[in-house]
């Protein structure tokens, strides 16, 4: 879209009543910032290239419709309409977010996670606050710290925990938080805020969409503690309540690597990690008021725990390596698709469904120094497509014509369609491996996850 179109939303455009007013303004709310020299900083949130970034970034992220049922497509139109009212509300103090949709997804290691969705209006407000804000605290957080910053991310995370290991601190003390979204404390919260964000406009916006409740059944229950998983500016609220967190291990000297609230701590001996485990959980529950899980956090070896969905070998020099539950979702995920696909043409499975699936798990672990692991996975993926294709033959007649076009001789041929196996028998048997090798899923375009990690460390 041409800059103009990006920006007419920001124009002084009239009021149309026939759109519902969403995010309506209280006429009983305070103005508590009434110095203008303190709302600079939500004039900086509501300037118009501040706005034209957050929503570009809102489109192109998409995502589910909130409460209000308005999807990313309907806001930029809302917008041309509802923006002065909007930002003279976010400039006044009036403006009242609306509450969060509840959706609730499965975590990785079991149990449920509660993602709270919110409208696409406060979506694009939240986006804006966090690109205003993420400058003002991002330079100060720990270089411990990974997850949510620019710069940053789960590799650098992974890369320094092996560096820890390899020079010696060969345990690791797993602090688990007990669902840490869901317990932050606001009070707590806002306090770190305030140190740096003198605004006060900004400081209730904030508390109000920690405070803006959650719909349930058509009821809005009040947040009392807690901020939100599924909004742009819970990232960051996390980083700036758990940078107590990591100034406190770095004040005792340790090793450590933070993701959201995934942190390790590398020690030299298991005294040490228990050490370190007690005085930790004392810290968060006492400073932060945070839960430490004790069934999920221990003081093990790396080896034996799993961060970021990687795990490591246990020589001097420890390797990088794939956790096994990494590769058990795959397998799930892979089968899931498969079940979804069978009566599909395979190449055009391949293609639309399998690689993508299969080109994002390889950029994720392609730090992997493990990689006979890759192989396995290959060829059992190749394996459940030949599985595919027999059970599609069905007929014992077509299996065997189906051989013999894949040039399998014919008394090979047909023993083979009528030997009275199932389907995964047969899809790993040498007549079915023999007619569709490995060349041919090649030249269908599967993606080959070992041949995609060596074209990918030799780039890196």
């Amino acid at each position: 879209m041409g800059s103009e179109k990006a920006t007419t939303f920001l124009g002084e455009g009239e009021r149309n009543s026939r759109w519902p007013r969403r995010g309506a303004s209280n006429s009983t709310a305070r103005r508590d910032n009434s110095n203008p020299q303190d709302r600079q900083l939500m004039g900086a949130v509501v300037a118009r290239e501040n706005m034209v970034k957050a929503l570009h970034r809102v489109e192109r992220n998409k995502g589910a419709a909130g409460v209000d049922h308005m999807t990313v497509g309907e806001l930029r139109p809302y917008l041309k309409v509802q923006w002065p009212r909007i930002k003279e509300e976010l400039l006044e103090g009036k403006y009242i977010p609306q509450p969060v949709r509840r959706v609730e997804i499965p975590k990785r290691n079991g149990g449920i996670r509660q993602l709270g969705i919110p409208t696409v209006v406060d979506r694009l407000i939240q986006q804006a606050l966090h690109q205003v804000l993420s400058p003002l605290f991002d330079p100060g957080f720990s270089e411990s710290s990974y997850g949510f910053r620019p710069g940053r991310s789960a590799h650098k995370a992974i890369t320094a925990a092996r560096n820890y290991v390899r020079g010696g601190k060969r345990w690791v003390v797993d602090v688990d938080l007990d669902k840490f979204f869901d317990r932050v404390n606001h009070d707590i919260l806002m306090a770190r805020v305030a140190r740096k964000v003198e605004d006060k406009g900004v400081l209730i916006l904030i508390r109000r969409y920690l405070q803006s409740g959650v719909m349930v059944g058509g009821l809005t229950e009040v947040n009392r503690k807690g901020t939100p998983q599924g909004g742009p500016l819970s990232p960051l609220l996390s980083n700036i309540v758990l940078d107590d967190l990591d100034r406190e291990l770095e004040r005792r000297g340790h090793r450590f690597c933070r993701y959201a609230d995934d942190c390790n701590v590398y020690v030299g001996s298991k005294k040490a990690g228990e050490r370190v485990m007690g005085s930790l959980t004392r810290f968060l529950e006492g400073r932060l008021k945070l839960m430490v899980n004790q069934v999920k956090s221990a003081v093990d070896r790396p080896w034996e725990r799993v961060f970021l969905g990687y795990s490591m070998t246990f020589h001097k020099e420890s390797r990088v390596k794939v956790a096994a539950q990494a590769v058990k979702r795959l397998k799930n995920n892979v089968k899931e698709l498969i079940r979804q696909g069978r009566g599909r043409n395979v190449g055009r499975f391949i293609r639309e469904d399998l690689n993508p699936l299969l080109q994002g798990w390889i950029l994720y672990f392609r730090l992997a120094e493990v990689r006979g692991v890759f192989e396995e996975l290959d060829g059992w993926i190749r394996r459940k497509l030949r599985c595919i294709v027999w059970r599609q033959w069905k007929r014992s007649r077509t299996r065997y014509r189906k051989l013999l076009e894949r040039n399998i001789v014919e008394e090979r041929s047909r023993i083979s369609s009528c030997n009275g196996r199932g389907a995964w028998w047969n899809s790993g048997a040498s007549h079915m491996n023999e007619a569709f090798p490995k060349k041919y899923f090649d030249q269908c375009g599967l993606v080959c996850l070992l041949d995609e990690l060596l074209r990918l460390q030799s780039v890196s």
